[in-house]
Protein backbone atom coordinates (compact mmCIF):
# COMPACT_ATOMS: atom_id res chain seq x y z
CA UNK A 1 0.00 0.00 0.00
CA UNK A 2 2.78 2.41 0.90
CA UNK A 3 4.74 1.62 -2.26
CA UNK A 4 1.70 2.01 -4.52
CA UNK A 5 0.61 5.29 -2.97
CA UNK A 6 4.16 6.60 -2.82
CA UNK A 7 4.86 5.77 -6.47
CA UNK A 8 1.57 7.37 -7.53
CA UNK A 9 2.45 10.57 -5.67
CA UNK A 10 6.08 10.59 -6.86
CA UNK A 11 5.00 10.12 -10.47
CA UNK A 12 2.32 12.81 -10.33
CA UNK A 13 -0.50 10.32 -10.93
CA UNK A 14 -1.87 11.63 -7.65
CA UNK A 15 -1.38 15.35 -8.13
CA UNK A 16 -0.33 17.89 -5.50
CA UNK A 17 -3.35 19.27 -3.71
CA UNK A 18 -5.29 16.02 -3.99
CA UNK A 19 -7.16 15.18 -0.79
CA UNK A 20 -7.09 11.53 0.25
CA UNK A 21 -9.71 10.23 2.67
CA UNK A 22 -8.65 7.59 5.17
CA UNK A 23 -11.89 5.67 4.70
CA UNK A 24 -11.45 5.63 0.92
CA UNK A 25 -7.87 4.40 1.26
CA UNK A 26 -9.07 1.56 3.48
CA UNK A 27 -11.64 0.61 0.90
CA UNK A 28 -9.34 0.92 -2.12
CA UNK A 29 -6.59 -1.21 -0.59
CA UNK A 30 -8.67 -3.50 1.60
CA UNK A 31 -6.63 -2.32 4.57
CA UNK A 32 -7.52 -1.94 8.21
CA UNK A 33 -7.76 1.51 9.74
CA UNK A 34 -4.56 0.85 11.67
CA UNK A 35 -2.62 -0.02 8.50
CA UNK A 36 -4.04 2.98 6.63
CA UNK A 37 -3.00 5.29 9.46
CA UNK A 38 0.52 3.87 9.50
CA UNK A 39 0.86 4.39 5.75
CA UNK A 40 -0.38 7.96 6.03
CA UNK A 41 2.04 8.58 8.89
CA UNK A 42 4.94 7.28 6.79
CA UNK A 43 3.97 9.59 3.92
CA UNK A 44 3.82 12.53 6.31
CA UNK A 45 7.29 11.77 7.69
CA UNK A 46 8.58 11.99 4.12
CA UNK A 47 6.74 15.31 3.71
CA UNK A 48 4.68 13.92 0.83
CA UNK A 49 1.38 14.64 2.57
CA UNK A 50 -0.07 16.63 5.41
CA UNK A 51 -3.15 15.83 7.49
CA UNK A 52 -5.78 18.14 8.95
CA UNK A 53 -8.97 17.36 10.79
CA UNK A 54 -12.12 17.77 8.73
CA UNK A 55 -9.96 18.15 5.62
CA UNK A 56 -8.17 14.84 5.17
CA UNK A 57 -4.76 13.89 3.85
CA UNK A 58 -3.48 16.43 1.32
CA UNK A 59 -0.68 15.69 -1.14
CA UNK A 60 2.04 18.32 -0.84
CA UNK A 61 3.92 20.09 -3.63
CA UNK A 62 7.15 18.37 -4.84
CA UNK A 63 9.34 21.21 -3.55
CA UNK A 64 8.21 20.31 -0.02
CA UNK A 65 9.11 16.62 -0.22
CA UNK A 66 12.08 15.06 1.55
CA UNK A 67 14.05 14.26 -1.60
CA UNK A 68 16.81 12.58 0.42
CA UNK A 69 14.54 9.75 1.57
CA UNK A 70 15.71 6.54 -0.17
CA UNK A 71 12.12 5.30 -0.48
CA UNK A 72 11.09 8.41 -2.41
CA UNK A 73 14.10 7.95 -4.69
CA UNK A 74 13.05 4.35 -5.34
CA UNK A 75 9.51 5.44 -6.19
CA UNK A 76 10.76 8.14 -8.55
CA UNK A 77 12.99 5.64 -10.32
CA UNK A 78 10.01 3.28 -10.62
CA UNK A 79 7.87 6.00 -12.18
CA UNK A 80 7.66 7.67 -15.56
CA UNK A 81 9.91 10.42 -14.18
CA UNK A 82 12.90 8.07 -14.10
CA UNK A 83 15.08 10.06 -16.49
CA UNK A 84 14.62 13.34 -14.62
CA UNK A 85 15.21 11.63 -11.26
CA UNK A 86 18.41 9.99 -12.51
CA UNK A 87 19.76 13.25 -13.85
CA UNK A 88 19.13 15.05 -10.56
CA UNK A 89 20.69 12.22 -8.59
CA UNK A 90 23.74 12.19 -10.85
CA UNK A 91 24.18 15.90 -10.21
CA UNK A 92 24.12 15.21 -6.46
CA UNK A 93 26.64 12.39 -6.77
CA UNK A 94 28.85 14.56 -9.00
CA UNK A 95 28.89 17.25 -6.33
CA UNK A 96 29.65 14.94 -3.39
CA UNK A 97 31.48 11.75 -4.28
CA UNK A 98 34.69 13.17 -5.82
CA UNK A 99 35.15 15.30 -2.69
CA UNK A 100 34.40 12.29 -0.52
CA UNK A 101 37.13 10.34 -2.32
CA UNK A 102 39.59 13.20 -1.76
CA UNK A 103 38.90 13.30 1.97
CA UNK A 104 38.96 9.50 2.18
CA UNK A 105 42.52 9.54 0.83
CA UNK A 106 43.42 11.85 3.72
CA UNK A 107 41.34 10.29 6.51
CA UNK A 108 40.58 6.62 5.79
CA UNK A 109 41.54 4.07 8.43
CA UNK A 110 43.79 1.13 7.52
CA UNK A 111 40.72 -1.11 7.69
CA UNK A 112 38.78 1.08 5.26
CA UNK A 113 41.71 1.20 2.85
CA UNK A 114 41.92 -2.59 2.96
CA UNK A 115 38.18 -2.98 2.34
CA UNK A 116 38.35 -0.73 -0.71
CA UNK A 117 41.23 -2.71 -2.18
CA UNK A 118 39.33 -5.96 -1.64
CA UNK A 119 36.12 -4.54 -3.11
CA UNK A 120 37.97 -3.29 -6.17
CA UNK A 121 39.23 -6.82 -6.78
CA UNK A 122 35.74 -8.29 -6.31
CA UNK A 123 34.26 -5.77 -8.73
CA UNK A 124 36.74 -6.87 -11.40
CA UNK A 125 35.97 -10.57 -10.84
CA UNK A 126 32.18 -10.23 -10.86
CA UNK A 127 32.24 -7.88 -13.84
CA UNK A 128 34.09 -10.43 -15.96
CA UNK A 129 31.63 -13.11 -14.81
CA UNK A 130 28.72 -10.83 -15.80
CA UNK A 131 27.24 -11.41 -12.36
CA UNK A 132 25.37 -8.11 -12.15
CA UNK A 133 23.60 -8.96 -8.89
CA UNK A 134 26.81 -9.64 -6.98
CA UNK A 135 28.55 -6.79 -8.79
CA UNK A 136 25.80 -4.42 -7.59
CA UNK A 137 26.33 -5.47 -3.97
CA UNK A 138 30.06 -4.86 -4.20
CA UNK A 139 29.51 -1.54 -5.99
CA UNK A 140 27.16 -0.32 -3.26
CA UNK A 141 29.63 -1.40 -0.59
CA UNK A 142 32.48 0.35 -2.42
CA UNK A 143 30.74 3.73 -2.60
CA UNK A 144 29.45 3.36 0.96
CA UNK A 145 32.99 2.81 2.27
CA UNK A 146 34.29 5.84 0.34
CA UNK A 147 31.58 8.06 1.82
CA UNK A 148 32.24 6.65 5.28
CA UNK A 149 36.02 6.96 4.95
CA UNK A 150 35.66 10.65 4.11
CA UNK A 151 35.21 11.18 7.85
CA UNK A 152 32.23 13.44 7.18
CA UNK A 153 29.02 12.03 8.72
CA UNK A 154 26.92 14.16 6.37
CA UNK A 155 28.55 12.46 3.39
CA UNK A 156 28.06 9.08 5.07
CA UNK A 157 24.33 9.63 5.33
CA UNK A 158 24.09 9.89 1.56
CA UNK A 159 25.05 6.22 1.16
CA UNK A 160 21.40 5.15 1.14
CA UNK A 161 20.73 7.51 -1.77
CA UNK A 162 23.69 6.18 -3.74
CA UNK A 163 22.56 2.61 -3.06
CA UNK A 164 19.10 3.35 -4.46
CA UNK A 165 20.57 4.96 -7.58
CA UNK A 166 22.87 2.01 -8.26
CA UNK A 167 20.08 -0.48 -7.56
CA UNK A 168 17.63 1.39 -9.77
CA UNK A 169 20.05 1.50 -12.70
CA UNK A 170 20.51 -2.27 -12.49
CA UNK A 171 16.86 -3.21 -11.90
CA UNK A 172 15.64 -1.03 -14.75
CA UNK A 173 18.15 -2.40 -17.26
CA UNK A 174 20.25 0.76 -17.46
CA UNK A 175 23.51 -1.13 -16.97
CA UNK A 176 25.33 -2.95 -19.80
CA UNK A 177 25.30 -6.80 -19.59
CA UNK A 178 28.95 -6.60 -18.57
CA UNK A 179 30.10 -3.55 -16.59
CA UNK A 180 32.55 -1.49 -18.61
CA UNK A 181 36.18 -2.47 -17.98
CA UNK A 182 37.09 1.22 -17.89
CA UNK A 183 34.61 1.84 -15.06
CA UNK A 184 35.94 -1.12 -13.09
CA UNK A 185 39.50 0.08 -13.63
CA UNK A 186 38.54 3.51 -12.30
CA UNK A 187 37.09 1.97 -9.13
CA UNK A 188 40.36 0.13 -8.62
CA UNK A 189 42.24 3.39 -9.20
CA UNK A 190 40.11 5.13 -6.56
CA UNK A 191 40.92 2.32 -4.12
CA UNK A 192 44.64 2.51 -4.87
CA UNK A 193 44.69 6.30 -4.60
CA UNK A 194 42.88 6.27 -1.27
CA UNK A 195 45.16 3.50 -0.03
CA UNK A 196 48.18 5.57 -1.02
CA UNK A 197 46.85 8.83 0.42
CA UNK A 198 46.79 10.46 -3.03
CA UNK A 199 43.94 12.92 -2.65
CA UNK A 200 44.11 14.55 -6.10
CA UNK A 201 44.25 11.20 -7.87
CA UNK A 202 41.35 9.81 -5.85
CA UNK A 203 39.20 12.84 -6.64
CA UNK A 204 40.01 12.69 -10.37
CA UNK A 205 39.26 8.99 -10.62
CA UNK A 206 35.95 9.32 -8.80
CA UNK A 207 34.97 12.24 -11.01
CA UNK A 208 35.73 10.07 -14.04
CA UNK A 209 33.40 7.41 -12.62
CA UNK A 210 30.67 10.03 -12.33
CA UNK A 211 31.29 11.09 -15.94
CA UNK A 212 30.93 7.52 -17.16
CA UNK A 213 27.73 7.01 -15.20
CA UNK A 214 26.35 10.27 -16.59
CA UNK A 215 27.19 9.22 -20.13
CA UNK A 216 25.54 5.81 -19.64
CA UNK A 217 22.32 7.49 -18.53
CA UNK A 218 22.48 9.89 -21.48
CA UNK A 219 22.90 7.00 -23.92
CA UNK A 220 19.92 5.18 -22.46
CA UNK A 221 17.55 8.12 -22.77
CA UNK A 222 19.00 9.74 -25.87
Amino acid sequence: MLDELGTAIASGTIAPGTVLRLEQLQQDYGASRTVAREVVRALEVMCLTTSKRRVGVTVRAPEEWNHYDPRLIRWQLDSGNRERALRMLMELRWAIEPSAARFAALRATPEERGRLRALGSRLRTTAKARDLTTFLGHDIDFHTVVLQASGNPMFRQLSGIVAEVLTGRTEHGLMPPEPQPEAVALHIEVAEAIDGGEADRAERAMRAIMEQARDEVARQFG
